[in-house]
């Protein structure tokens, strides 16, 4: 089954651009990168795929000249130059960091070949690139698929339609709380969702989660740079699953490890995008600053394939809120993954805010960029008046704006802070978290106080 991504109309714009320069796809192991690429190869006559985990195409680029080895290639792959358009992809580049560099030099000497390369733990294999091309590269992040992606995938092009027009219409709310809610608990790594949209067989999702998530496991050698690193990062994945909240890296999971241990570590798995760190701020206004001071909270590669380590399908299966499972984190940790989602030309990591003064601290999900306004967006179910962090940042900001992300229907409403200060507040069902910039700019145009 081809799951068609969003990433691809990304791909078309490249590919239409008089400007196209080399393209560096970058994401964690299994999120799709060379299925889309596969996909996109029908745009184009000719295509040429290399693999550098197969040792005859890894040798082409022990040649140190561009021309010979894209002499080279095009001869091993019996495709004659100047032949109608040419894809070149290079796979899993990561094995030979080399070839990154050579990328600029194959567009300047033949500009009219697309050329795309990919591969997993890339920022490990760029560190060891010399005379890395910046500014002659561009980029295209690949992340897990998303709600609106498997809309798609799950032939439902109503509902994709639907869920584009702002705001939504009421009709729609329950037909896509109960998709969001399904695609929830499948999660978005493509080979299992595939599987599962055949065969509609919930039961498989753990065993085969479980398979996956062990294959991240053992690639941990690429991710350490010693045998300690190495033992910390088998702990931090065998026990970050349960560390949904704020975490401390002294003592993570129950450890002896130090925090310059942890910290390292994490730092490792945030390259690798299997595990991100996502960090506080306690702006009110521009700029957005991360603190490093503060605790941070952590962001799986995905949600499905939390929810099925935690065992947390069946209980997923008797509710319509998730906001009251896992004390809320699960469905906290899917909008954030939804708005990353989204970010597909930056490594875009979203911020939380805090506030930790004696006898007042507080804690909102998420803060967003609009315009010139840092809004605040609060995950959770309840009534308006429990909002207590959210109610704590509109009474420092200077604007009245604020978001909640709810398992109610869209709406718009006027409130009023315990300390007296209105605002206006902006409620959007969950599966609306890849939406959340076009409803904050929709939300700010239209709304006043």
């Amino acid at each position: 089954m081809i799951i068609h991504r969003s990433g691809f109309q990304r791909l078309m714009e490249w590919k239409n651009s008089n400007n196209h320069k080399p393209l560096l796809i970058r994401g964690a192991r299994q999120v799709g990168k060379t299925t889309l690429v596969k996909d996109f190869a029908r745009e184009f006559d000719n295509y040429i795929e290399l693999n550098l985990e197969r040792k005859a195409d890894k040798e082409l680029f022990k040649i140190d000249d561009a021309v010979k080895i894209l002499n080279a290639i095009f001869f091993e792959k019996g495709i004659k130059p100047n032949k109608g358009s040419v894809l070149l992809f290079i796979d899993e580049i990561q094995e030979e960091p080399i070839a990154v560099k050579q990328l600029r030099y194959f567009y300047e000497e033949n500009p009219d070949i697309h050329i795309i390369a990919a591969g997993s733990l890339l920022e490990f294999a760029l560190s060891k690139v010399p005379s890395f091309p910046v500014g002659r590269i561009d980029y295209l992040y690949l992340y897990p698929v998303n709600f609106e992606e498997y809309l798609g995938a799950a032939k439902n092009e109503l509902a994709v339609e639907v869920l584009n027009e702002v705001p939504i219409p009421d009709y729609a709310h329950k037909s896509l709380m109960d998709s969001f809610n399904e695609y929830a608990m499948i999660g978005g790594m493509p080979e299992i969702l595939s599987k599962y949209l055949e065969d509609k067989n919930l039961v498989n999702l753990t065993s085969l989660y479980s398979k996956l998530w062990q294959s991240y496991k053992d690639d941990i050698e690429k991710y350490s740079k010693s045998d300690v690193e190495k033992k910390v990062i088998r702990h931090i994945m065998s026990t970050a699953p349960y560390q949904l909240s704020r975490i401390k890296y002294e003592g993570f999971g129950k450890s002896n490890y130090k925090s310059r241990e942890v910290g390292e570590a994490l730092l490792s798995l945030d390259l690798a995008k299997v595990i991100q760190i996502i960090y506080a701020s306690t702006d009110t206004d521009l700029p957005i600053m991360s603190d490093l001071r503060k605790r941070p909270r952590l962001q799986f590669i995905d949600t499905g394939m939390l929810s099925q380590i935690l065992l947390l399908q069946g209980e997923m299966l008797k509710v319509s809120d998730f906001s009251n499972i896992y004390r809320g984190e699960i469905i906290q940790h899917i909008i954030g993954q939804e708005l990353i989602s989204i970010h597909q030309d930056i490594p875009y990591k979203p911020n939380f805010w805090v506030r930790e003064k004696k006898g007042s601290s507080a804690e909102v999900d998420l803060i967003y960029r609009v315009q010139n306004m840092v809004v605040p967006i609060e995950i959770k179910s309840g009534k308006v008046g429990t909002l207590r962090s959210l109610h704590q940042f509109v009474e420092a900001s200077p604007h009245p704006y604020a978001v909640r992300v709810y398992g109610g229907e869209f709406k718009v409403e006027k409130a009023v802070t315990p300390g007296g200060t209105p605002y206006l507040l902006m409620n959007l069902p969950y599966y609306l978290g890849t939406k959340i910039p076009e409803y904050l700019e929709y939300f700010v145009t239209n709304y006043s106080l």
